[in-house]
């Protein structure tokens, strides 16, 4: 249990966060009776539980990687709807972060908890933006919670790609992006500064961005890379999984300049480990800035803070006069970042 919060009626099990009141885990990391799921990424959105509730986006996409796994019952919740359950009451607002991705804001006799999930501030064009409400306990993630992250404009970094592209025409561009939101936000990035040719995507890419061009999101001309071979796609641009960059499938292409899409392209340590030579800074995680920021805009007596660097954050916020603890929770990886 989480002895040092307020909130006296949120503690910590095995499969993660759990709601005493409610009976429900928030984002297990393991099958339970009940579940409120914060986005589809795989680290918070696990199948096999019995009931789950999120937004109509998550759980379309996670039956779309799961199957009829994805769980054995779900209810869907709107941004303009609040949920009653067991004396609380459960309302959700977008968390910016990618499609679908929600906060879960808990009120329970007149306590509101504000459960962030992962989160960003900055403007995208494939998800709802993030939106502060004032409540009680926050809890913030902290994928990137130190002062040296401070991501830099996102467009700025999709024109390296373009002039890359321009300057290097006789290339093929190898560019690692993760399959749900990472891809289809760079795409909608290149195409909204003018890029126009056809991009090619390695088909672990395919599904969900063929999904999110269903619900509206315009990716213009996208393409299966397995439709063309490898001399027809000089001068091009592939994206594929960052797994993929320096496996057996990248050798077919020649004369490659590889990318990664990531805001930990910023540690030139991990540019130079994972031999990147074209690093993109585009993150889909608040930075400390954004942190800061958002604590300030929601106002909470208290700050829980997860998956990241917690006691730098915590150590922070509690030299600003709020009362903050790490939660110290397992499972949640930058894996899709």
């Amino acid at each position: 249990m989480m002895t040092e919060t307020k909130i006296n009626w949120l503690v910590k099990k095995k499969q993660g966060l759990y709601c005493i009141p409610g009976d429900f885990f928030i984002d297990p990391i393991a099958p339970v009776h009940r579940a409120l799921i914060t986005h589809a990424h795989t680290d918070h959105a696990r199948p096999n539980n019995k009931l789950i509730l999120s937004s109509k986006e998550t759980l379309e996409l996670m039956k779309l990687r799961y199957g009829n796994n994805y769980c054995s019952t779900h209810q869907s919740i709107r941004y303009d709807e609040t949920v009653s359950l067991n004396n609380l009451k459960i309302r959700i607002l977008p968390a910016g972060h990618i499609l679908g991705s929600v906060q879960f804001l808990i009120e329970y006799k007149g306590y509101k908890l504000l459960i962030s999930g992962d989160y960003k501030r900055t403007f995208d064009l494939t998800c709802k933006t993030y939106e502060p409400i004032k409540c009680n306990t926050f809890i913030t993630e902290a994928t990137f919670g130190l002062p040296i992250f401070n991501h830099p404009d996102d467009k700025e970094e999709a024109k390296k790609l373009i002039t890359s592209l321009t300057n290097n025409d006789k290339s093929t561009h190898l560019i690692g992006v993760y399959a749900l939101g990472k891809c289809q936000r760079l795409i909608t990035l290149l195409r909204n500064l003018g890029y126009e040719k056809t991009i090619y995507l390695h088909g672990a890419l395919m599904k969900i961005s063929e999904y999110y061009s269903e619900v509206g999101i315009s990716l213009g001309r996208v393409q299966k890379v397995s439709d063309k071979s490898p001399s027809e796609l000089i001068s091009n641009l592939i994206l594929c999984p960052p797994s993929s960059l320096n496996d057996k499938w990248s050798q077919k292409f020649k004369n490659t300049i590889k990318g990664y899409v990531s805001g930990w392209m910023r540690i030139k340590q991990r540019v130079k480990q994972k031999n990147i030579e074209l690093p993109i800074i585009i993150s889909d995680h608040v930075d400390w800035n954004g942190i800061l920021q958002t604590v300030n805009d929601v106002n909470p007596s208290e700050v829980l803070v997860t998956h990241g660097r917690e006691e730098a954050l915590v150590h922070y916020l509690k030299s600003l006069n709020y009362q903050s603890s790490a939660l110290n929770l397992i499972g949640f990886e930058d894996e899709n970042e």
